[in-house]
């Protein structure tokens, strides 16, 4: 390799000739990454980019934060060991005590903890296998727009048809509900009346003996999700669901992986509703940048064998090393603090900006977990006289964003919603810098369409 050959272009070619087709991030975003701190990547040509996905939401703290390094510099340097299967070590005994002291109270002496592979995918498969174990039941109930990872059992449980239509045979047994989702209620109902209507639907099917639906080994739900278009459950959903589920004896899953670990505002985003879940999935951010899933369930469930899940590599502790920090830096509650704080100006900002345009149907999400849905104001109007989602419009969006050196990714019905998914760490002037561009960006396309 010569100098002339350090250009993105060069890179990109030798990445299209050598990897799969099923490489998606390089096909958006056609640069390869040098150098990165806190929230900006650095491409081989020194070109510099805001970072507004972030690993989709897997860096918390940013890219190489200084305190995370020093961990896992420390660690190598100490001839500890990287690689354990599922053995102890100090540092996972650490890790652990960490992990269960941000849990909320109730839960914190009644938890165990399965460390699964890597990926989030691995962490959902493991607790379904769990609740199959734990309750003798084979059906499990998943709603319409989740995304639970792409294995065969998660992908079974995942709303989003593009990928699982060319997939026979996945995993039996899953039934889906409505999730309440005001701006395209599946009802045609929108806001109060369509979260209740969701509610009622739960509640009636499961305890309705003409429903056709077996009693299931679990419920699965993500508190907000994330690739379904960052769309939060309200809090009376969230509860009803608790409630069903507790009074029928099936364990409830919620899935944190995007959504947790302060992304929220919240340490984990079902703690805004109140509700204590049996089993919670936990990925991304947890490994502190570096791969790392697991499963907290309550201990009742605990039914499973020597052997009955596992994965060579389980046993991470660089991840749990850098995980430690991530985990004490976001629990703290002024650090919570600053991202719901930041996260409420990068709304108004994004409000602000609606007013003005017509390609903007509608801004969600909490803290800095945020969704920017974008429409065809010339287009066909939906059941409740809203504009189709348009993910041409997002598409292109995101494409001038980037030429503009902001990375943001889409999501949502026809890939249609742009996401928020920065570091908790993004600084204020990062934000405006963020709005600056996208505010431009979409005002330029806007005006073209009109």
């Amino acid at each position: 390799m010569n100098e002339q050959n350090l250009t993105n272009k060069w890179f990109i070619g030798r990445q299209n000739d050598t990897e799969s087709s099923a490489r998606s991030y390089p096909r958006k975003f056609p640069f390869a990454l040098n150098k990165a701190k806190g929230s900006w990547v650095e491409d081989v040509e020194g070109n510099r980019y805001l970072d507004f996905l972030c690993g989709a939401g897997t860096l918390a703290l940013g890219h190489n934060d200084d305190e995370i390094k020093e961990a896992m510099i420390n660690l190598i340097s100490s001839d500890a060991p990287l690689h354990t299967l599922d053995l102890t070590t100090p540092v996972k005994d650490k890790y652990v005590e960490t992990i269960i002291s941000v849990l909320p109270q109730q839960m914190q002496g009644n938890v165990k903890i399965q460390f699964c592979s890597p990926s989030g995918t691995d962490a959902t498969d493991a607790a379904i296998k769990l609740c199959k174990t734990a309750t003798g039941r084979g059906m499990v109930i998943a709603f319409s727009g989740g995304y639970h990872g792409m294995g065969h059992g998660a992908m079974a449980l995942t709303g989003n048809l593009n990928a699982k239509s060319k997939v026979q045979n996945l995993m039996p047994g899953v039934q889906f509900m409505p999730y309440p989702y005001s701006y395209r209620c599946p009802f045609g109902l929108g806001g109060e009346a369509g979260a209740r209507a969701c509610s009622a639907y739960f509640e009636r099917v499961l305890k309705d003996p003409e429903s056709g639906i077996t009693k299931p080994a679990a419920v699965i739900i993500e508190p907000i999700q994330g690739e379904g278009g960052v769309i939060p459950a309200p809090a009376e959903f969230l509860q009803t669901v608790r409630r069903v589920t507790k009074e029928l004896d099936i364990p409830l899953i919620v899935d944190e992986i995007q959504c947790g670990i302060g992304r929220s505002g919240q340490m984990f985003a079902f703690e805004e509703s109140g509700i204590i879940p049996d089993v919670i999935l936990m990925s991304k951010a947890i490994g502190g940048s570096q791969p790392m899933s697991v499963v907290v369930y309550n201990k009742d469930l605990d039914k499973w064998t020597a052997g009955a899940h596992a994965g060579t590599f389980r046993g991470n502790q660089l991840a749990m090393a850098a995980g430690t920090v991530v985990l004490k830096r976001v629990s703290n509650p002024a650090f919570l603090s600053e991202v719901r704080r930041k996260g409420e100006r990068i709304k108004k900002g994004l409000e602000e900006l609606r007013k003005d345009v017509k390609i903007i149907g509608d801004i969600r999400g909490r803290g800095l977990m945020l969704g920017i849905e974008f429409v065809n104001p010339n287009g066909e109007k939906d059941i409740m006289g809203h504009p189709e989602a348009s993910g041409s419009i997002a598409a292109e969006v995101q494409k001038r964003c980037f030429e503009n050196h902001l990375v943001m990714e889409k999501g949502g019905r026809n890939g249609s919603t742009m996401r928020c998914l920065c570091a908790l760490t993004v600084t204020d002037d990062e934000i405006t810098t963020m709005l600056d561009i996208f505010s431009r960006v979409v005002r330029e396309i806007d005006s073209e369409i009109r």
